[in-house]
């Protein structure tokens, strides 16, 4: 066989997506031969559309801010010729693009900046360690289950006292949002379903804040500060960006800081001399934190990009119109990138990794996300210094009924 035949075969291979080891949370291993061999390769979704995975870090990073490469609306992807298909839902801030997304950008990120988010601080501890209290006082064997007792409950809490949301409504929308957190393996139609039962609840959350009125300072809530400067004249928000902002923090707030919080514990409690280092070193907490963002991964090959014209990487033709899904996971072990890679190393810096992804569209919410983590894990070391896994850590049973794989249970003694 030709090397031209040799490529050409490489580029007619369409593989599944790799998959994490039961168990784990990833990255999936065979990101380490894509990587080596195949940085850009066709693979089958589960939705059974096709699309290329990029795997290497600098091809990840870069394509995130490649404008010409567009998110496309998930309730209107892959495109259909179906007259009759409903219309598509609004856009999320993942999805917008342009002036658009400029515009809702610019009044959305300064509420989660560092400074404004410093009110949440003391919030957050509080709620942690009211958490701690009573996972303590209801064990007096000093073991319990560190997922029931603290990992669910908290990010729901921060969520909803950051952004708005009634706790008491949980039942409502989270049903909703835990369908569209499996959207790669669903029919259109319950993805459009689950979208617009979501862009409804949001919608009936802001008219009921609009007929409380708009609060004032700077301890309200996203959702009134946004409403504010919906009507303000220039303002440059829409009712329906408050109500795409709602649905976006929904989608994005919860259960993957849940998950990545289950996971990022128990990296902490498989690897005890790094936790001994934490808890004797309190001051490391901010490189222990996106140390921990760049081992466990927050996603595996979700985000979905659209080729708006055709362009060449590493060989490969990718058409406009094809679909291009960059992988944090595998970017956040590339060994060109990071000295050993798939070693825990909570003093790691610098540390560039694309947990939040990167360019136009990174994780608004990536600074709540740090304080939330850092202050998980502080409280935790704090109160409870002798922690451990009560059980062999490949015992534990796993959480894989989304991308965001993480341990069901955390049996811990103390």
């Amino acid at each position: 066989m030709t090397n031209l035949d040799t490529h050409a075969a490489i580029a007619d291979t369409v593989i599944p997506v790799p998959e994490a080891a039961p168990g784990t949370a990833g990255p999936p291993c065979a990101y380490a031969r894509l990587r080596a061999e195949q940085p850009v390769v066709k693979a089958q979704l589960p939705n059974g559309e096709t699309a290329w995975l990029l795997s290497r870090y600098q091809d990840v990073r870069a394509a995130f801010a490649d404008p010409r490469l567009v998110r496309p609306l998930l309730s209107a992807w892959p495109p259909t010729e179906d007259a009759d298909a409903p219309p598509p839902c609004l856009p999320t801030f993942l999805e917008m693009t342009g002036e658009h997304h400029e515009r809702v950008r610019r009044a959305v990120l300064p509420l989660f900046g560092r400074g404004r988010l410093e009110f949440m601080r003391p919030r957050i501890r509080a709620m942690a360690e009211e958490l701690i209290d009573a996972m303590v006082a209801a064990s007096p064997g000093r073991t319990a289950d560190l997922v029931a007792a603290y990992v669910e409950p908290l990010p729901l809490r921060v969520l909803c006292e950051t952004v708005g949301l009634p706790y008491e409504d949980r039942d409502l929308y989270l049903p909703h949002t835990l369908t569209l957190l499996g959207a790669a393996g669903l029919t259109m139609e319950q993805v459009l379903e689950a979208l617009y039962a979501l862009q409804d609840y949001a919608s009936t959350l802001i008219t009921r804040k609009e007929q409380e009125g708009d609060g004032e300072g700077e301890g309200d809530d996203c959702i009134r500060l946004l409403l504010a400067e919906s009507r303000r004249p220039g303002g440059g928000l829409t009712r329906d960006d408050v109500v795409s902002f709602v649905v976006t923090m929904l989608m994005a707030g919860y259960k993957t800081n849940m998950q990545h919080t289950g996971n990022a514990l128990l990296a902490l409690l498989t690897h005890p001399d790094q936790l001994r280092m934490l808890r004797d070193e309190p001051g490391r907490i901010g490189s222990a934190v996106d140390e921990l963002l760049r081992y466990v991964p927050l996603m595996n090959a979700i985000n979905i990009l659209v080729a708006g014209e055709d362009l060449i990487l590493h060989g490969q033709h990718i058409r406009a119109g094809d679909a291009v899904v960059p992988v944090p996971a595998s970017a956040n072990h590339d060994p060109e990138a990071f000295t050993d890679p798939d070693r825990l190393d909570l003093t790691r810096t610098p540390n560039p990794h694309v947990a939040f992804g990167h360019g136009p569209h990174a994780c608004t919410g990536a600074h709540l996300s740090r304080l939330q983590l850092a202050t998980v894990i502080k409280v935790l070391l704090e109160r409870l210094p002798d922690i451990e896994l009560a059980e062999p850590a490949e015992m534990l049973p796993w959480d894989e009924s989304t991308p965001l794989r993480a341990p069901a249970r955390l049996p811990v003694r103390w």
